[in-house]
Formats: C-alpha cells, structure tokens, sequence
C-alpha cells in the first residue's frame, strides 16, 4: 500500500504541482485519510520519502556506471546524463519550482544531489579530455554549460509530452546530439 500512496502521490504531483492536499490522494486512490496516515505522518513525509527514494536509487545508478571499468570515459559520461530515477516525473521545471517554494528542504536536497552529479560529469570529461576522448581545445566550463543546459531541456516534460516523446527517449538523443553531433562520421 505504501508503494501505491507514493505512485498515486507522484501522479497527483503531475497534476497538480506541489500544492495538492491528502484528499487529493484519498479521491485518486479511493481509500480513506486513516489508510495514508497508517504508513506517513504526514504530506511532508510522503514527499520526503520520495525524494529519498530518487536520491538513493540515483546514487545506486551513478555508483554503479562510475565503478564499472569496462565503460570508457565517453560511455560513462552518456549513462550518467541519462540516469532516471522511478520517480522522474519530479524532474518537471514546474515540479522544482514548487518545491522549492512550499519544501525548500527538499528541493535542496535534489539541487545539491544534480550538483554532485554534474562534478562527477566534469571530473569525467577532464578525464575524457586528458586520454583523447574529448578534444582538449574546447574550454571545459563551455563544455559543462552545453551539457548542462542540453540536459535542462528535458525537465520541460510537457513539451517532450505534447510531440509523443518519452524524457527518456529525449535525455538520450539531447545527449547523442551533445557527444557525438549532427554529422555522421563518414561525412566530416
């Protein structure tokens, strides 16, 4: 039941931003304010539990593709900037920005987590860029702006969702696009 409350939670979310309340919940799942209190506290808890459950399951991901010593440098940065958590749908500009606004705390959290991230990705393509995987002529903190600002696109959910396409199916082509460019090889 915990696992639903959390789902139905997310989906609300979508809907309704940050601002939706316990009855929401209730009238979307067809259960009563008793059955949610069973397993959270309070909306607060819900959220925090979401949050929690997309930074440990993200680290996971990242631990996992920055350990993994058969990915050259290229490979790993491209996994990293495609890591979606189960919760994604958090990952919304709007979503941010209201919780920034009413769970400052939380939204925090995630800032710091993206930040964290994002010095992994630099570390990489200095990394990349010393064993001749990136060219070494580019400026890194014109690099980093480039795959940061690509990458923000995809927190604009609606418009992937307006024109049939997944944010998984877009991080994937922004970062293609970013790495490898529009020319196919055999013609530069």
């Amino acid at each position: 039941m915990k696992e639903k409350i959390l789902r139905a939670v997310v989906e609300e979310i979508q809907m309704s931003g940050m601002r939706f309340t316990v009855d929401d919940i209730t009238k979307r799942m067809g259960i009563s304010k008793k059955t949610i209190y069973e397993h959270f506290a309070s909306k607060e808890e819900i959220i925090q539990t979401i949050i929690d459950d997309i930074l440990v399951e993200t680290d996971q991901k990242t631990n996992e593709i920055m350990a993994n010593q058969l990915l050259t440098f290229i490979e790993k940065i491209k996994q990293l900037m495609v890591v979606l958590p189960e919760y994604y749908q958090i990952y919304d500009r709007p979503v941010l920005e209201g919780m920034k606004r009413y769970y400052p705390d939380q939204w925090q959290k995630i800032n710091d987590s993206l930040e964290e991230d994002w010095l992994e990705i630099e570390e990489l393509v200095n990394a990349a860029m010393k064993h001749g995987e990136v060219i070494d002529t580019y400026s890194i903190v014109i690099i980093m702006k480039v795959l940061r600002e690509a990458v923000d696109t995809t927190y604009d959910q609606n418009f992937f969702f307006k024109n049939n396409i997944t944010v998984n199916q877009a991080l994937t082509e922004i970062v293609d696009l970013v790495l490898y460019g529009m020319i196919p090889e055999d013609k530069r």
